[in-house]
């Protein structure tokens, strides 16, 4: 059946991508002044992504997503290749610790957010024709490993919980997520143990104000932006934490700028906004008839809200800072590119629901 476009998703998407567009300048022109001359050099960059971003959502919303069923596998490959060519010296950069990028001038492109979509397209594929969930549990583990050395603990985490997610919704037995949990956590242990800088993120948010100047400086400017906002905020442009106080806020604390800004009625606005996304895209898997599309549209709805859950939590302070971007919000064209392209897939798939 064709339908015509999901409007409300449109909306909710646009709208978030253009928020974000000018709380990046707001949050950013101060240190992007100081750094490169320029208020406008994060604006300008990212306005270039969400434009490109925005073709490829329209393009892609009219190609037939069986097309990915088709091609599942060699796309799955390709991200694969990419992800071990980032870690050799000279073709992949190492940005903010991590050797997880191609740099192309000023730009950057970061094959894991490549292969979160590509890993949820293999896995609908698979679960088209297979009832066995632990292969697909290999594959998860083997990607995330691979993540892992550039090191890259954010990405790696949101993929392991979408994969989760969706095989949760195709039948897994409690038990065995439980197992899974628990292979995960001694994991978690063991990368913690080998990588100190790891024990100073638990050790600082468990208590931030034990080292207010090193590994918990962070949090605290964060909660210092957000504690004192009240219902409307100090006004757009009025942040006082972006005053090089937080670290480069246009990427993973653009929520604790918004906050401070706008307040609570801001927090609110995001939080609707979000909402409506991820109803729109559990509407349309739970309304399409097709088995790997209700798998693909789960998991790129899966994907979008851990993302921006996991962010959301590391704002407050609920968990340890992991460097992941809030979806549509954040600095990031990688981020931004890959996250429209699976809403323009989420869009041809609303096109044949009931």
């Amino acid at each position: 059946m064709h339908k015509k476009v999901d409007w409300l998703l449109v909306i909710s998407v646009v709208a978030l991508s253009l928020l974000g567009l000018i709380m990046i300048y707001s949050a950013s022109y101060i240190w992007s002044e100081y750094k490169f001359n320029s208020p406008y050099k994060f604006v300008r960059n990212q306005s270039i992504f969400f434009v490109i971003g925005l073709l490829l959502m329209y393009f892609i919303s009219k190609i037939n997503y069986s097309f990915y069923h088709k091609y599942a596998k060699k796309i799955l490959l390709l991200c694969i290749i990419l992800l071990m060519l980032v870690l050799i010296p000279g073709i992949g950069t190492i940005r903010n610790g991590s050797r997880s990028w191609f740099g192309i001038g000023s730009f950057g492109i970061q094959p894991s957010e490549f292969t979160k979509l590509a890993l949820i397209i293999y896995t609908a594929y698979y679960l088209t024709n297979h009832k066995k969930f632990l292969p697909i549990m290999f594959v998860t583990v083997f990607i995330f490993g691979i993540i892992m050395l550039q090191p890259d603990f954010g990405t790696g985490t949101i993929i392991v919980m979408t994969i989760l997610g969706i095989l949760f919704v195709n039948g897994m037995d409690i038990s065995l997520i439980i197992k899974l949990a628990v292979v995960g956590l001694a994991g978690v242990v063991f990368l913690i143990l080998i990588a100190p800088y790891r024990l100073n993120r638990i050790l600082s948010f468990l208590n931030p104000w034990q080292d207010p100047l090193g590994s918990g400086f962070q949090i605290i400017q964060s909660l210092y932006a957000i504690g004192p906002s009240g219902l409307f905020g100090l006004g757009f442009g009025n942040s006082i934490q972006k005053h090089f106080y937080l670290p480069e806020p246009q990427t993973d604390f653009i929520f604790s700028i918004i906050s401070e800004e706008f307040g609570f009625m801001g927090v609110l606005i995001v939080t609707l906004l979000f909402s409506l996304l991820i109803y729109c895209g559990i509407r349309i898997a739970l309304n399409t008839q097709d088995k790997f599309g209700k798998n693909l549209a789960f998991g790129i709805t899966f994907s979008i809200s851990f993302q921006t859950l996991l962010n959301l939590m590391v704002v407050v302070g609920l968990i340890p800072v992991t460097g992941v971007t809030l979806p549509f919000l954040s600095y990031g064209g990688s981020s931004l590119l890959i996250t429209m392209i699976s809403v323009g897939i989420l869009l041809n798939i609303s096109r044949y629901t009931r």
